[in-house]
């Protein structure tokens, strides 16, 4: 991403911002769950996470830490889609790829649709005009309630990491 890292960004109950050192084990934590990694590819080993996550965690512009409390409870990203991952099709329709990562404990109190959307308002801002996609396995029905909640609409559908995916297209604003 190329526009400034902003200030954090604070809604009802959440506060969005850049990784601090006491996000480490959170993030850990995020990336080794079983329930976390069921539609991105299964966990990453903790041992590995443990010997090669940076301390402190790496701060990247379009990397947003979700904080509640002062907790991190997960992770909100915008970036640049990759012409070269076989996940990432459609480059015509959308340069920037919405992804979203949030504890299993987090889960079903709305924490998600709250952050993502608070992350859109600050890209339409940064990028107007500017549309942005979500992918995620069809089999995700919670993640393509969420898409349908945040006002993407389907444009493709693929196979990808042996399942079926699901494209789904903001429109900017």
């Amino acid at each position: 991403m190329t526009a400034a890292w902003p200030p954090p960004i604070h809604t009802e109950r959440l506060a969005l911002r850049e990784p601090e050192p006491q996000d480490r084990t959170a993030i850990i934590d995020l990336l080794a769950s079983p329930d976390v990694g069921t539609y991105i590819g299964g966990p990453q080993p903790r041992d590995e996470l443990e010997r090669t996550m940076p301390d402190p965690p790496r701060r990247r512009p379009g990397l947003f830490v979700v904080a509640l409390d002062g907790a991190m409870i997960g992770t909100v990203t915008l970036d640049p889609r990759d012409p070269e991952r076989p996940d990432q099709i459609r480059l015509d329709l959308a340069r920037y790829e919405l992804g979203y990562l949030f504890l299993p404990h987090s889960w079903g109190r709305g924490y998600a649709t709250e952050a993502c959307a608070a992350a859109l308002t600050w890209f339409a801002t940064a990028y107007p005009g500017e549309p942005i996609a979500l992918a995620t396995q069809t089999a995700n029905t919670q993640s393509l309630r969420l898409a349908e909640k945040l006002g993407f609409t389907e444009a493709a559908r693929y196979e990808a990491f042996n399942a079926n995916q699901w494209l789904g297209i903001r429109p900017g604003s």
